[in-house]
């Protein structure tokens, strides 16, 4: 991986390109989400076949690629907002410039399905990302959330601590890193796996059994990505049950991975797909305190132009 970069931070009333790396984006909603980011005082820019499909795709994987790499390249662009998640971006990542994202320090911004670019970025080019809400929900652009995120895009002041329930006590530092269960576990065996040696490892997912999420968890550990955690954290998990299973719910499975790990844990952070949605600087540096159950940011993803 390339030594560590931050992205620029960005100035009130800059230009954020809207990228669709993954699932259809509804035009209604778009146009709600454009209206959020403005009300933050950025100027949202996009194609116009940003609302393209392809089956469950938002348009081919060209047209979805070359927008990427057009948002990144233009001097135009201050940044980039992806419009959705669902499913998709894994499939752009050999297609996209890594050398023209190290240059250009662009924040990325996303989350869900985003996991993949997030990741790709970290591990490929060594450029921060933010992990954050999104452009079609609207209502995760509103309030905290849309706070946090303006927040993190200008760098001006490092955010007051996220409080969580504490699960395991104790004090950690690392690189935070991670995102969906699901993507994480996906990056097993490609060029940008994730490498979680000394790290924070942050987990959110949405719509899982608890038996998928078992299944994901043991492949993580028998790839070795537990073994040298500085700590974990995990958002919140939406829809993740079996009513055929009530006593085995996602938090026992949780736990039964990460307890005796013997790193301080918290539960509950503000981030995933719940109505909290946080914005935190994917590569940068957090204490994690199992004790008083609180993760502190210590690094911006963006340092001042």
């Amino acid at each position: 991986m390339a030594a560590p970069l931050q992205a620029r931070a960005l100035r009130p009333g800059a230009r954020v390109g809207i990228a669709a790396p993954a699932g259809v984006v509804d035009p209604d909603r778009l146009e709600a989400g454009e209206q959020a980011l403005r009300a933050l005082g950025f100027e949202p820019v996009r194609r116009s076949d940003l609302t393209d499909r392809s089956g469950y795709l938002a348009g081919e994987d060209t047209r979805r690629s070359a927008e990427l790499n057009e948002l990144v390249a233009s001097p135009d662009i201050d940044a980039i907002l992806c419009a959705r998640g669902g499913y998709g971006s894994s499939r752009l990542l050999g297609l996209l410039d890594v050398e023209a994202f190290r240059r250009a320090r662009k924040p990325l911004v996303g989350y869900s399905d985003i996991t993949s670019l997030l990741l790709w970025q970290w591990q490929a080019a060594g450029l921060m990302g933010i992990h954050g809400p999104m452009l079609e929900r609207a209502e995760g652009l509103a309030g905290e959330n849309g706070e946090s995120l303006a927040n993190a895009l200008l760098g001006e002041a490092l955010p007051p601590p996220m409080a969580a329930r504490p699960v395991v006590g104790g004090r950690a530092q690392g690189r935070l890193l991670g995102g969906s269960l699901t993507l994480v576990t996906a990056s097993l065996g490609t060029a940008w796996e994730i490498q979680t040696r000394g790290c924070i490892l942050l987990l959110e997912e949405i719509g899982e059994s608890p038996y998928r999420m078992d299944r994901m968890l043991e492949q993580l550990r028998s790839a070795g990505k537990f073994e040298a955690l500085a700590g974990v954290g995990v958002g919140t998990l939406v829809d993740c049950r079996d009513e055929r299973f009530p006593e085995r719910d996602a938090e026992v499975v949780l736990r039964e991975f990460f307890e005796p790990l013997g790193v301080p844990v918290l539960f509950d952070l503000p981030f995933g797909h719940g109505e909290r949605n946080l914005a935190w600087p994917f590569g940068g540096l957090a204490a994690l305190d199992g004790d008083r159950g609180e993760l502190e940011l210590l690094e911006s993803a963006v340092t001042p132009r």
